[in-house]
């Protein structure tokens, strides 16, 4: 059974950084091609695509608003995806989800969050102060 646990979230000042992390188990993210993203949300809004990765290739994605600020990566030997917020603003405020697909076609781009592909974790919520 695959499970995704976040954890990280916390409350920061503007400016300031946190790492997410979001434990896999169920299955090995480099055992095939998997996209693995980070969506948020604020209640009453969409949720948004933040970053995804294919964990063997490919599927690279960023939001426009946050490029240069955020980086995602996999830490294999922990079967964790990590999301690096630096320079957070007080728009970051969101519950941030990890999410992960089944296989997925290498290189192929990663799919929107309404798709229905994606397995989800239960969140965890970032506040940025000003």
């Amino acid at each position: 059974q695959v499970q995704l646990v976040e954890s990280g979230g916390d409350s920061v000042q503007a400016g300031g950084s946190l790492t997410l992390s979001c434990a896999a188990s169920g299955f090995t993210i480099t055992s095939e091609n998997y996209c693995m993203c980070w969506f948020r949300q604020v209640p009453g809004h969409e949720r948004e695509r933040v970053a995804c990765v294919g964990t063997r290739k490919g599927g690279l994605y960023y939001a426009d608003s946050v490029k240069g600020r955020f980086s995602i990566w996999q830490d294999n030997t922990l079967n964790t995806l990590v999301l690096q917020m630096n320079s957070l603003k007080p728009e970051d405020t969101a519950m941030y989800s990890c999410a992960a697909t089944g296989i997925w076609r290498l290189g192929a781009a990663c799919p929107s969050g309404t798709s229905g592909a994606y397995t989800w974790g239960q969140g965890t919520q970032v506040t940025v102060s000003s």
